[in-house]
């Protein structure tokens, strides 16, 4: 018997930075969805737990035992069984994307499978990252507080072009970068949008506060976004997370994919992808 789950990179529509708490939290007031490119990770039975690393991007995460996703199962996992990961690595680290998070969900998910375990409680996660209960929902959210007030949301079907430039980028270190704090959040009231078009003008209206410092300390976020917004029918351009993974919007996936081509002949040392809006229950991702 095994188990296996997608783990889909989650996209910052919007990061409203709202304040900042006694201990050092920040508040936040984000538009978060998920999208069909991701990493796999594969679990079977075993004596204990271990983690093996496969896929483009596996040197770049750290394997010792704070490894999320080996603390996600440490969480999860019966006392006296224990389980062989493998986690195949398609996304940059330290991009903006959530990678750790969404890996860690997927464990968690993988080994409640492989054990025959209800999911546990969203909130009960909340120590290994605010990112990690929105990452085990995997449905579109708005994220308020430190991440643990999540609030469904239905948004259009979008179509997506993720660029990073092969900068990563340190979240706390963007974030001290951040000179003013408290910010305006979001509207409380969400409209209903009748299409991308109309999404994506509201949409420009907001913001991600981290944007800012992250070109500050990394310029070439700002070179990205540029790119980006020149490509044919990009309706937004914008940085995702703490960067340095930019996002574009399209009408339509083939828009989409035609720009994702131009962008990747035209910087071949950037990670370029296409890709759509997903949540759970869709079939797997790329």
């Amino acid at each position: 018997m095994a188990a296996s789950a997608f783990a889909p990179a989650k996209v910052n529509l919007t990061l409203h930075v709202t304040g900042r708490r006694d201990d050092g939290y920040h508040l936040l007031d984000s538009l978060v969805v998920f999208v069909d490119a991701g990493d796999e990770l594969f679990a079977e039975p075993a004596a204990e737990l271990s983690l093996a690393l496969a896929g483009p991007m596996a040197g770049q995460v750290p394997t010792g035992d704070d490894n999320l996703v080996l603390r996600a199962a440490r969480m999860v996992c019966p006392p006296g069984l224990g389980a062989a990961l493998r986690l195949h690595k398609a996304l940059p680290v330290a991009a903006g994307l959530g990678g750790g998070s969404a890996d860690a969900a997927a464990a968690v998910r993988a080994i409640a499978a492989l054990c025959g375990l209800p999911l546990p409680d969203a909130a009960a996660l909340a120590p290994l990252g605010a990112d990690v209960p929105a990452c085990l929902a995997a449905r579109p959210v708005r994220m308020r507080g430190i991440g643990e007030r999540l609030q469904p949301v239905a948004i259009p079907p979008l179509h997506f072009v993720l660029v990073n430039p092969g900068t990563s980028l340190s979240t706390p270190e963007v974030f001290a970068a951040l000179e003013k704090k408290e910010n305006a959040p979001m509207p409380e009231e969400l409209p209903v949008w009748d299409g991308v078009a109309s999404f994506c003008r509201w949409l420009g209206a907001l913001r991600n506060d981290l944007e800012t410092p992250a070109r500050a300390l990394a310029p070439a976020v700002g070179e990205v976004l540029a790119r980006l917004a020149e490509t044919e029918g990009c309706l937004l351009a914008r940085m995702s997370g703490s960067g340095a993974t930019c996002f574009g919007l399209y009408g339509d996936a083939a828009a989409a994919r035609q720009a994702a081509e131009g962008l990747a002949r035209a910087f071949p040392d950037w990670w370029v992808r296409a890709a759509a809006s997903w949540q759970a229950g869709d079939a797997p991702g790329r």
